[in-house]
């Protein structure tokens, strides 16, 4: 039976258990948190993103979670700069357009900070002048930086993301460096 697991990435972790790019001191990896052999992720999260990530040993598994062509629904939090006004928003809902083309329509709704957020090491910047809010964001591509740059696009550059969702599976409590097999009712049946 194949195995599948849940990992809260931490925000300054590899999403990979080496790192060859590394010339000054070793950037901390999957390896920091799980010693388990054979599985690997599904899909990436940028270093400076935290949150959900999958991981499994069944190929065909990690092929459907991350190919674009099968469309998984993502969600996100991000904490951006500035409070968006309502063109902002129906921006974003109806897709933008970055330098690699125009994004899919995402769903998108202002958020109270989410509930049992964990501080992040180091702290976001924060600047008594501008205000900040989050914002929850549904996609169902996976660009490279895709939600930087789409927030950013509307005039409001993200101060943090979150991976909250991928499919059926979300962080739910799991805290940060952390890791739980997932439930094996949610696995992709198609």
């Amino acid at each position: 039976m194949s195995r599948l697991i849940r990992f809260n990435k931490p925000y300054d972790v590899l999403s990979q258990f080496t790192d060859s790019g590394s010339r000054g001191s070793p950037r901390r990896t999957l390896s920091d948190f799980i010693d388990l052999p054979g599985v690997y992720p599904a899909g990436r999260l940028d270093r400076d993103s935290e949150g959900l990530l999958l991981l499994t040993d069944d190929g065909r598994l990690q092929a459907r979670i991350s190919d674009p062509r099968h469309k998984m629904d993502k969600t996100y939090w991000a904490q951006i700069e500035g409070i968006p006004d309502a063109d902002a928003i129906a921006a974003l809902r109806g897709g933008v357009t970055l330098k690699d083309g125009p994004t899919r329509p995402a769903k998108v709704r202002r958020i109270a900070p989410p509930d049992g957020l964990w501080p992040r090491t180091p702290p976001i910047r924060v600047r008594k002048s501008v205000p900040d809010c989050w914002i929850e964001l549904v996609i169902s591509e996976g660009r490279n930086r895709q939600v930087r740059r789409m927030t950013a696009a509307v005039g409001h550059p993200t101060l943090r993301l979150i991976r909250a969702r991928i499919g059926p599976w979300s962080l739910d409590d799991l805290p940060p460096g952390e890791w739980r097999d997932a439930d094996a009712d949610r696995r992709l049946r198609r």
